[in-house]
């Protein structure tokens, strides 16, 4: 029976470490996931996952192991049950307030995913809750609110909403298009639903190309009506991208000037986009300093993210290096610094992380590093740097480098002082491709403790060299 139950507890050979990495990683994803605050449909599915998990558990090595296997046995069994647990939790208060933390930008997401699969019911709950949030884009729910219940026949409560646009957000870019909407409620006040305007739809959309292909010059007049009416943000998309494919001057004028701000903002968005594929199939370098011009006069976060997105499109790899360094929005910035770091020994990465004074700031730049050469100076920052966590996520970027062998991580460790940090090496190292650095290490390590996690790491690596060492310990 002993014999029985240490080969069990063979099959789990993982040391406390193991557990407690479990319980890190654990709390790490709670934290993450609360911000990243998932909708009910991910929160639900998790949910299931974690039940699935607690039904059908691992077995547990039998108490009649003995030492180390034992040990871990608990070790590991209450680590895998505390991930559960810990999902289960989160998943079950997630899908109780997922909605209530769900974010502006997602609960927008998600109303106009409902737009586009004519879910009328579900769009307005969404573009309630981006009005009730009262952020940036308060207005634009209350555009979207007033189109989803005249798609329910409900016109008095469109027309309400739109008044409350008018009044309470005099300024806002959605008031042209709240009146062409407005203008169709009343022309529909006292008609009920037609189930055909789903179908007319789709025929607007193949009359649009065809026309467009046949006679572009009619065509393009009756696209810019559209795009000013109240058409679906569907049918406003598709307009977008017929003028796109269009080589007539005046189908690119009417994106630019949509572009520019002739629109509200998801058209300008949207607009934004068609004009950087138009750049990329011309190579027409006109369209940058017209995005430049863009970002520069517009305060608005999704018009911008467009922008930067256009810039990494376009590799314009200048531009974005500026931006990143003028912008204020942390957001923005990540969003400028992270299409550097897919070019090779971009000097630009490094002479924003010698100007950065904000530790969250320097780790994000390094964050982007990991594939783009520059082992030296990441090494120096390893070696150099005060704050922990900002060293940590250079270690990570330099550890992940294609070039990075295991002589430099040995060299690291044999430099440092800190044994936390040691131990962070260590486990960079606990990859077969490392095995004779760590036996090396074994060797000539002096510190008892670091010794043995070093030993427990070969002996998890299934490697013919580390058995062998792992044996010789045994004689």
């Amino acid at each position: 029976m002993a014999r029985d139950a240490a080969e069990q507890a063979k099959a789990y050979r993982l040391d406390s470490f193991d557990a407690e990495r479990i319980r890190e990683i654990a709390r790490e994803a709670k934290e993450r996931a609360l911000d990243y605050a998932p909708s009910p449909a991910q929160a639900a599915a998790l949910y299931d996952m974690a039940q699935a998990a607690a039904a059908t558990p691992k077995p547990m090595p039998a108490p009649a192991a003995q030492g180390f296997g034992y040990s871990f046995g608990q070790d590991y069994g209450s680590a895998l049950k505390y991930s559960i647990n810990s999902n289960m939790a989160f998943a079950q208060s997630m899908g109780i307030a997922g909605r209530r933390n769900m974010s502006e930008d997602r609960y927008y997401e998600a109303g106009q995913r409902a737009l586009d699969n004519h879910k009328w019911d579900e769009a307005l709950e969404n573009f309630n809750q981006v009005a009730a949030l009262k952020g940036n884009r308060v207005d634009s729910g209350y555009y979207w609110k007033a189109y989803a219940l005249n798609k329910l026949g409900r016109r008095d409560e469109a027309l309400a909403a739109i008044a409350e646009l008018r009044k309470s957000y005099a300024s806002s870019r959605w008031l042209d298009d709240a009146k062409a909407l407005e203008i169709e409620a009343k022309q529909a006040a006292g008609r009920a639903v037609s189930p055909e305007a789903e179908s007319d739809e789709e025929l607007k959309l193949m009359a649009l190309n065809g026309i467009m292909q046949s006679d572009p010059e009619r065509a393009i007049p009756l696209v810019e009506n559209m795009l000013k009416g109240s058409a679906s943000p569907r049918l406003k998309r598709q307009a977008l991208f017929v003028l796109a494919q269009s080589s007539q001057p005046k189908a690119q004028q009417v994106i630019e000037q949509i572009a520019r701000g002739g629109g509200n903002p998801d058209l300008q968005v949207k607009a934004i986009e068609a004009l950087s594929q138009m750049r990329r199939r011309q190579t027409n370098n006109s369209q940058n300093q017209l995005f430049q011009e863009i970002y520069t006069s517009t305060a608005d976060l999704s018009v911008k993210r467009a922008i930067l997105n256009a810039f990494r499109n376009t590799k314009d790899n200048e531009r974005l290096f500026q931006l990143a360094k003028a912008e204020k929005s942390g957001d923005l910035r990540i969003a400028a610094i992270q299409p550097l770091g897919e070019v090779a020994g971009q000097p630009e990465l490094w002479q924003l992380y010698q100007a950065e004074t904000s530790p969250d700031m320097k780790i994000e730049i390094l964050r982007v590093m990991h594939g783009n050469g520059n082992g030296e100076k990441l090494a120096d920052v390893v070696k150099n740097e005060k704050d922990p966590k900002v060293r940590r996520a250079a270690f990570e970027a330099l550890a992940d480098q294609r070039t990075t062998n295991g002589d430099q991580l040995v060299a690291l460790y044999t430099a440092e002082q800190d044994p936390q940090f040691k131990q962070v090496i260590v486990d960079r190292l606990s990859n077969p491709r490392y095995v004779k650095n760590m036996i090396e290490l074994a060797k000539s390590e002096k510190d008892t403790k670091m010794k043995l996690r070093i030993v427990e790491r070969l002996s998890n690596m299934h490697s013919k060299e580390a058995s062998d060492y792992l044996l010789e310990l045994l004689k």
